[in-house]
């Protein structure tokens, strides 16, 4: 149930963001911590991959439906887009800092989800997460709550490999 209220989210949120409604997605094959998953939408096939935290910092409050995901949608150009979602609002004009071994990535915020600020860099964040071993997130929330989420990058390579031919 869980996994099904995760992706019809997922789903609305790149269906509300691409301007169209989809159907709901498939699971294409499960590499370790990250899942290929696609579905079609009226402007055609979305693929994307996906993993949830390994870890979410403080321990104490309710985080709800955390994800970072990478999606292609051929019908629109995209290639390869990294979004960090979260289960609540963030801090209007608040940043995502995303740190894969030590190397930062800036993220700009709109509502529960973040996107590279600088989309020039959006290739060099995914050779970073294919070449990494662990991920981190970090975000504010509306609250002024500081978060943290740890993500394992076992299998995104893999992931990332069975949609690259999203068509």
């Amino acid at each position: 149930m869980v996994v099904k209220k995760l992706l019809t989210a997922i789903v609305l949120s790149i269906a509300l963001t691409s301007g169209a409604l989809a159907q709901s997605p498939t699971l294409i094959k499960q590499f370790n911590a990250w899942g290929a998953y696609s579905y079609t939408g009226p402007n055609g096939k979305v693929c994307y991959i996906l993993s949830v935290p390994t870890r979410k910092e403080p321990s104490n409050v309710n985080h709800g439906d955390i994800f970072f995901l990478i999606s292609q949608r051929p019908g629109q150009n995209i290639s390869y887009e990294p979004q960090a979602m979260m289960g609540y609002p963030l801090q209007d004009s608040s940043k995502v800092t995303v740190t894969v071994d030590g190397r930062n990535f800036v993220l700009f915020t709109k509502n529960d989800s973040a996107w590279v600020e600088n989309a020039a860099e959006e290739p060099a964040l995914v050779n970073a997460m294919r070449a990494g071993s662990s991920m981190s997130v970090k975000a504010t929330s509306r609250r002024g709550t500081a978060t943290n989420y740890t993500y394992s990058l076992s299998g995104v390579t893999a992931a990332l490999s069975e949609i690259q031919s999203c068509s």
